[in-house]
């Protein structure tokens, strides 16, 4: 093979790989059932701003103090609705609406997440 060969085809393979490797991380909406709607309030214990999407960890309120791992939009999308980084912040009282993982009993998708007097669509 010639070394004019060699840079495309590795390059074209390196490529393959990060895409597959970037949609293993990234999972589907069908996880997430739509058809119950959870409206959870709460305190923020902890938030990860990166991508592909912000998660927040949610100590809802009530006896069993239960953390939810709330799966929000991407930080672009954050950005461009009116809730950057700097708006969510550990030990602030949220509200966020969206629905629950089919599997996974602690985890939910954010649709809608109210902080405040603010409401910020994320979908």
């Amino acid at each position: 093979m010639t070394r004019r060969l060699v840079f495309p085809l590795a390059l074209a393979g390196l490529l393959a790989t990060t895409g597959a490797a970037s949609a293993l991380v990234h999972h589907g909406w069908s996880e997430y059932d739509s058809t119950r709607t959870l409206n959870l309030t709460g305190t923020v214990q902890n938030i990860r701003y990166g991508n592909p999407h912000v998660l927040i960890g949610l100590r809802t309120k009530g006896r069993s103090g239960r953390v939810w791992e709330a799966v929000l939009a991407p930080p672009s999308r954050m950005e461009a609705r009116g809730l950057p980084q700097d708006s969510l912040r550990s030990g602030m009282t949220a509200r966020v609406v969206g629905y629950p993982h089919k599997r996974n009993r602690s985890e939910m998708r954010a649709e809608r997440i109210i902080v405040g007097k603010d409401t910020t669509e994320l979908r």
